[in-house]
């Protein structure tokens, strides 16, 4: 496989997993009541995930330039998108013991108040030895909960639909230049078409309702349990969300094309 594709791959990967633990970010906000802060910590996670979607788009569009007749260029985009699932996947897994992590860092954090300190400590040998420390299974009667508890299952289809739309908004532009060659420049500068509707559907369906699932839990209205089972559910269609944009490619690809020949 082309070392391109291979990093490509790979920044997928990052980008993925770290999207994935971002969820249990709040988790970690009720527990310490401390919101602000661990996203604020959550945030230097963040910047590698930023850096990674900033080579990402560049290095695979001059792989499809540079290889514009390849007969497998589907077959690679859909295989980075089962990476990304498989990431998410991973992401999910290291979930219990990501929030055991950053609930110290918080703790710590807050008596210290020095961002470098605890970039230090983390690597001393103290640091290294409460990670291992920290290092845990996610629990099947949480999984099992989903099924006995009432929730707002809306959310869980929007944030479905709105990981899809994400997924396939960086990837189907590109391919919609390998179909119509001739407008690939329009093709790809139309990845915010998709990027936008996912935007809009994140923040009217989806951010609301995490932000008052979060006030109720801290105003006593909701147990930590429900919000962590809450939290477990968006994961899972987190995980649908991004394999069900291997049926969504080929479709918005053909749209883009068709977007980019009206306009």
């Amino acid at each position: 496989m082309n070392i391109q594709i291979i990093v490509v791959i790979m920044l997928n990967f990052i980008i993925s997993l770290i999207g994935t633990l971002a969820y249990s970010v709040r988790l970690v906000g009720v527990r310490t009541g401390k919101i602000a802060v661990s996203f604020a910590l959550f945030n230097i996670l963040m910047l590698v995930s930023r850096v990674a979607v900033t080579f990402q788009v560049p290095i695979l569009t001059k792989y499809v330039e540079g290889n514009p007749g390849a007969g497998d260029l589907l077959t690679i985009f859909n295989v980075i998108i089962v990476i990304s699932g498989v990431a998410t996947a991973f992401g999910a897994l290291l979930i219990p013991t990501f929030q055991r992590i950053l609930y110290r860092g918080v703790r710590s954090f807050t008596i210290d108040r020095s961002l470098s300190k605890l970039i230090l400590h983390s690597f001393s040998k103290s640091g290294i030895r409460y990670m291992k420390e920290c290092v845990s299974v996610p629990s099947k009667e949480n999984v099992k909960q989903l099924t006995q508890k009432k929730y707002p299952k809306r959310i869980f289809v929007y944030n479905l639909i709105t990981v899809a739309l994400i997924t396939v908004g960086s990837l189907a532009p590109i391919y919609a230049g390998i179909l119509e060659p001739g407008l690939r420049a329009t093709c790809i500068t139309l990845s915010s078409i998709v990027n936008g509707i996912a935007t809009i559907l994140m923040t009217i369906f989806i951010d609301p309702q995490l932000s008052i699932m979060t006030d109720d839990v801290i105003d006593g209205k909701r147990t930590e349990e429900e919000f962590r089972v809450c939290v477990i559910g968006l994961v899972g269609s987190k995980t649908m969300g991004t394999f069900a944009s291997l049926l969504l490619l080929l479709p918005f690809s053909y749209l883009i094309v068709f977007i980019a020949k009206v306009i």
